[in-house]
C-alpha cells in the first residue's frame, strides 16, 4: 500500500516538476515578443495628481509604486470580467503598467476588450495611456507542452526519484509499465495549478516586475477557493512525500550498509521538493499579504447571489485573504416612468441590498453599487465608462 502511494505521489511530483519547467519555457517564448517592443520609457509609474474627493476608495488602490494584486471573484454571471477589465483600464490610464489575467477556464477577457487575447501569451491592449497587457491562461496549451516534455524525458522523472531512494532496480523492472503515460492526462486541478505557476512567475521573474498592478479575473467561486487553497494543499502533500521518502531511504540505506554496498548519493529529488515547497509558501504568503493583495467580491442584488457572496467571504477570511470591498453590480436606478416591472424589480433589489447590512460576513465591507446601464460594456472605451462609474 505504501509503495502504491509512493508511485502515485511520485507521478504527482513529476507532473508539478514538468509543469514548472514547461512554464519557464513557455514564459521565455512569450517574453521574446514582449521584450521586442521598446516600452522602456512607458514602463514607469507616472506621478498623477488628482483631486482626492474624486477618487474616494480608488485613491488608495492607485497610490504608491509598490506592486499590488487585485483578485475579483464571485458567483458566475455577475460581471466579474467587466469589473476586472474596467479596473485594469483605470489603473493603466492613471500611470500604472498593468497586467490583467484571466484564471477562468471559460475566458471572457477577449469579449470584454473586444480584442483577440487567446493563446495563453501576453497580448498588448490598445487604447490606454500606459502599457496594459492581458493574459488568458490556456490549460490546453500547457497540456500540450506538458505532453511534449513527458515524451522528451520519458519516465526519467519518476525513475530519478526512485533512484534517490535506492529503488532504481525496481524502477527498471517496472519500466515496461510506462509510468510516464499515467501523466498524459494531467491530475484534477490543472487550471488552478497553471494559475499558481503563473503567480510564481509574477513573483520571481524580472520581466514581470515591470507591472505595478496585476488584476485577476478569477473563475466562479468553487474554482477560486481551490486556487487559494492549493498552496496549502501542495505544501502538506510535499511534506508527506518527503517524510515517506526519508523513511524508505533510511531503510534502503540500512540494507546497503549491511552488505557494504552503495555510495551516498546526492539527494536531488529532496532538494527539488524543498524548492517547490518554498515557492508554494511564497505564493501562500502573497495571497495572505493584506498590504499587497486584496480580494474584491462581485455580486448582483439578488438574495441567492448575496448568500453565495457571504459564504465566499467567510471562506476567504478562513484562508486569511484580505477582503474589504463588495461590488453590487447591475443595480437598477429609480424609475421615472410608469414601468411597473421596473418599480417591482427595484423594490426586490432594495430588499436584497438590505440583507447585506444585516449579514455578519458582508456588513463590514465597503459596498460599491454599479448601476445597470442601457448599453453593453465592450472595448476600452466602454470599460473606461464603466470604470468611471464603479471605481470612484
Amino acid at each position: 500500500m505504501a509503495m502504491a502511494s509512493l508511485f502515485h505521489q511520485s507521478s504527482k511530483t513529476h507532473f508539478y516538476f514538468a509543469l514548472a519547467n514547461v512554464s519557464r519555457r513557455s514564459f521565455s517564448t512569450l517574453t521574446t515578443s514582449f521584450n521586442s517592443r521598446t516600452f522602456k520609457p512607458l514602463f514607469q509609474v507616472r506621478a498623477v495628481t488628482t483631486p482626492t474627493e474624486a477618487f474616494v476608495g480608488f485613491n488608495e488602490m492607485v497610490s504608491g509604486t509598490q506592486r499590488k494584486y487585485f483578485m475579483l471573484g464571485g458567483k458566475g454571471g455577475v460581471g466579474k470580467t467587466s469589473c476586472a477589465a474596467s479596473l485594469a483600464v483605470k489603473f493603466a490610464n492613471h500611470g500604472h503598467p498593468t497586467l490583467v489575467v484571466s484564471t477562468d477556464p471559460a475566458h471572457s477577457l477577449s469579449d470584454s476588450f473586444d480584442q483577440n487575447l487567446t493563446g495563453g501569451a501576453l497580448v498588448p491592449v490598445q487604447g490606454v495611456d500606459s502599457p496594459l497587457y492581458a493574459l488568458e491562461i490556456s490549460p490546453e496549451r500547457t497540456r500540450e507542452e506538458f505532453r511534449a516534455a513527458s515524451q522528451l524525458h520519458g519516465d526519467k522523472g519518476v525513475k530519478n526519484i526512485m533512484d534517490s531512494m535506492g529503488l532504481g532496480m525496481l524502477a527498471e523492472q517496472l519500466g515496461e509499465l510506462k509510468l510516464g503515460e499515467l501523466l498524459d492526462t494531467p491530475p484534477p486541478g490543472l487550471d488552478e495549478a497553471i494559475a499558481i505557476s503563473k503567480v510564481m512567475q509574477f513573483l520571481e521573474s524580472k520581466e514581470y516586475s515591470a507591472f505595478s498592478r496585476i488584476v485577476f479575473d478569477t473563475a466562479p467561486t468553487g474554482h477560486t477557493l481551490r486556487l487559494l487553497s492549493l498552496p496549502d494543499f501542495l505544501d502538506a502533500s510535499i511534506g508527506k512525500m518527503m517524510k515517506l521518502k526519508k523513511k524508505i531511504a533510511s531503510a534502503t540505506s540500512a540494507l546497503k550498509s549491511m552488505f557494504n554496498k552503495g555510495e551516498p548519493q546526492r539527494d536531488d529529488a529532496s532538494d527539488k521538493l524543498e524548492q517547490l515547497r518554498e515557492r508554494m509558501a511564497k505564493v501562500r504568503d502573497l495571497f495572505r499579504d493584506s498590504e499587497t493583495t486584496e480580494f474584491i467580491i462581485v455580486t448582483i442584488p439578488t438574495v441567492m447571489a448575496i448568500n453565495e457572496s457571504s459564504r465566499l467571504c467567510a471562506s476567504l477570511k478562513k484562508e486569511s485573504v484580505s477582503v474589504r470591498k463588495l461590488i453590487v453590480n447591475q443595480v437598477l436606478p429609480p424609475s421615472t416612468s410608469e414601468c411597473k416591472f421596473c418599480v417591482m424589480r427595484r423594490k426586490d433589489q432594495m430588499r436584497a441590498l438590505e440583507t447585506i447590512t444585516k449579514d455578519p460576513e458582508l456588513a463590514s465591507l465597503k459596498i460599491i453599487q454599479a448601476p445597470l446601464v442601457d448599453v453593453e460594456i465592450r472595448g476600452v472605451a466602454g470599460l473606461k465608462f464603466m470604470g468611471d462609474l464603479v471605481w470612484k
